[in-house]
């Protein structure tokens, strides 16, 4: 088979295309991970790195339910959620990423979180879906919008913390004031995902 200039050139550009994708995806993936990194180890600069200045995070969960608009306030939510007193957990796997634009990604995850919230007496454990909007901002993707999806959340009596045999947190994590519980997780009882701030979420219809 004879095959052309023209057609050769067509060949290397779809293939180039489909290499810039590939690599696209990956780096999408990389800034999640370091996202869940970063909040496990309160490594608040490295969150920083991956959230847009505009960042929207919308969670509907059963114990908490919020809404967080800006970078300066998702940090400090990181920052006063991975304290010394809790042990945190996320595992986030099966990435869904579609390239949707030159500089603009949706990811839907699958989370596996698990809190030893000692300042508020509990344990609580589930997972969720995230679904990310993620945009190239000065070469690098960040999180744009995210919102979180409950499918199940268990909330348990703690451990005694004697049985902690090492605890990274409780080194690097802030450490609020005095020994009194902190205020309950922030929760509006009437709070959903706005409609038209994400594309639609097939297959999970309660938001």
């Amino acid at each position: 088979m004879t095959v052309t200039l023209e057609e050769l050139a067509r060949e290397v550009q779809e293939l180039r295309a489909q290499v810039a994708r590939i690599n696209d995806i990956e780096a999408v993936k990389r800034t999640k991970y370091k996202y869940w990194r970063s909040f496990d180890t309160a490594d608040l600069q490295g969150m920083s790195e991956v959230l847009h200045p505009d960042v929207v995070l919308s969670v509907v969960a059963g114990i908490y339910s919020m809404r967080l608009e800006g970078r300066a306030a998702y940090v400090e939510m990181v920052k006063q959620g991975a304290h010394a007193d809790m042990i945190s957990h996320h595992n986030g796997h099966h990435g869904e990423i579609d390239i949707v634009g030159p500089d603009e990604a949706i990811g839907t995850w699958y989370l596996y979180d698990d809190l030893f919230e000692y300042r508020r007496g509990m344990r609580l454990y589930g997972t969720a879906f995230y679904r990310d909007r993620y945009a190239r901002l000065d070469g690098n993707w960040v999180i744009r919008h995210s919102h979180f999806h409950r499918l199940y959340e268990i909330a348990e009596e703690l451990p005694d913390r004697s049985k902690i045999t090492f605890h990274y947190l409780g080194d690097h994590g802030y450490r609020h004031e005095g020994d009194a519980p902190l205020l309950p997780f922030p929760k509006d009882y009437n709070y959903r995902h706005p409609e038209g701030e994400m594309p639609k979420f097939k297959g999970y219809e309660r938001d």
